[in-house]
Formats: C-alpha cells, sequence, structure tokens
C-alpha cells in the first residue's frame, strides 16, 4: 500500500490529490458521500487517490514517491466501508 508520509505539507497533499485523480478519472471516492471522504482531511483524501494510483500502475514502488511525499506500508490502511483493495 502507499499512503501519504504525515510530514507531507498540506501543498504537498493536494499536488498529490490533483495528479492521482487526473490520471486516475474517478477520484468519487473521496467526495462528499464517498466510502473514503471521511475523515475529511487532506492527508486521508492524498492517502486513498495515491494509493489506488500506485496499485493501478502495478505497485512499483517508484509510483509511490510521489516526490517524496509518498510511504509505502505493509499494513492494510483500509477502515470502515473504505477499502484500499
Amino acid at each position: 500500500w502507499c499512503v501519504a508520509k504525515p510530514s507531507s505539507s498540506e501543498v504537498a497533499l493536494q499536488d498529490n490529490i490533483n495528479f492521482a485523480c487526473n490520471n486516475l478519472g474517478d477520484c468519487s471516492m473521496i467526495q462528499p458521500g464517498g466510502a473514503c471522504y471521511l475523515p475529511d482531511t487532506l492527508i486521508n483524501h492524498a492517502s486513498v487517490v495515491m494509493n489506488l494510483y500506485y496499485q493501478s500502475r502495478a505497485r512499483e514502488y517508484w509510483t509511490c514517491s510521489f516526490t517524496g511525499s509518498g510511504l509505502r506500508v505493509i499494513d492494510d490502511p483500509s477502515y470502515g466501508n473504505c477499502s484500499y483493495m
């Protein structure tokens, strides 16, 4: 899995959301009513879409870089109805 580093700046998190969503085409899961909308924080939303991007690119380690703001983890970060696949 790929998540946002807790030390990432808000600018980096927003850039990661924009990049991932532009490449994925569907980020409805982090929109109001989406399975991963809550908690409504930049780090949560960024982590969800960064992981989707990482998964969609065959989990190649470099696809979790996000200019140093990505972190590969071994524990599934899924919660409630929000699945990180």
